[in-house]
């Protein structure tokens, strides 16, 4: 800090815009989108994808069980409803002892907080299907994996997805305070802006990781769509 005012990036051959830390500077970004911007957006879908993967495995193997054997339910749903209370940081903060200043510790706490979001919405999901369906599927021999594989989880698509879009906007949210832990994701270029306090380069990040968000979740209701073209389907008039 110079007598009170911001470090600006690169002074050197930095343009007005940049020297005079303006709300937003596209020669910044432009000059520092391959260096700076688009690595911490590939890391941030990294992060995200990693740990949603995991999350609806665990949540999908929990789901199935619960399905059929109730008393899974309750302790499942109370483990990651304690984990999705625990405040972010301090997660992190509570899995460095164990894990370090990583990327598994990142994704650990990434992965609990998504499990209570894809538990929910699979369960419901696979409830919702009707007990006549699961009737016929049995009357024409289908084994309980075929009837899961052919009826229940196809039929349950439209609340697994609902609980996927959430898990993934929410992820992408909740990995920009990651760079609290290790410097990965567009976290850390908001972090290092607000501390320098130029505002190019948290406005530009920040707005990346909302542009990350809505992109996503549009992107997943286009698959939803395809993967269920009979919710689309027009009630006949009556």
């Amino acid at each position: 800090m110079s007598g009170g005012g911001p470090v600006i990036p690169n002074f050197g051959g930095a343009s007005k815009c940049v020297v005079n830390n303006d709300l937003f500077c596209t020669d910044w970004v432009r000059s520092n989108w391959h260096g700076t911007l688009e690595p911490a957006l590939v890391q941030h879908l990294r992060l995200t994808g990693i740990a949603v993967s995991i999350g609806f495995v665990i949540a999908l193997a929990a789901a199935i069980v619960a399905r059929h054997t109730r008393f899974v339910e309750q302790p499942f749903t109370l483990f990651s409803a304690l984990l999705y209370t625990i405040p972010s940081i301090a997660l992190f903060q509570l899995l460095v002892p164990i894990t370090g200043l990583t990327e598994t510790t990142v994704e650990v706490a990434l992965v609990g907080y998504t499990l209570l979001i894809l538990f929910r919405n699979i369960l419901t999901g696979l409830r919702s299907v009707p007990e006549e369906v699961l009737e016929a599927g049995r009357g024409m021999g289908l084994t309980r994996r075929q009837l899961l594989t052919r009826i229940e989880l196809p039929l349950a698509m439209p609340a697994v997805m609902a609980g996927i879009r959430i898990a993934v906007v929410t992820t992408i949210s909740l990995a920009t305070v990651a760079a609290y832990i290790t410097p990965l994701g567009l976290g850390a270029p908001i972090f290092y802006g607000l501390q320098t306090n130029f505002t190019t380069e948290f406005v530009a990040t920040g707005a990346l990781a909302v542009l990350l968000a809505v992109t996503a979740d549009i992107a997943l209701v286009l698959i939803q769509r395809v993967l269920t073209p009979w919710s689309r389907a027009r009630r006949p008039a009556t």
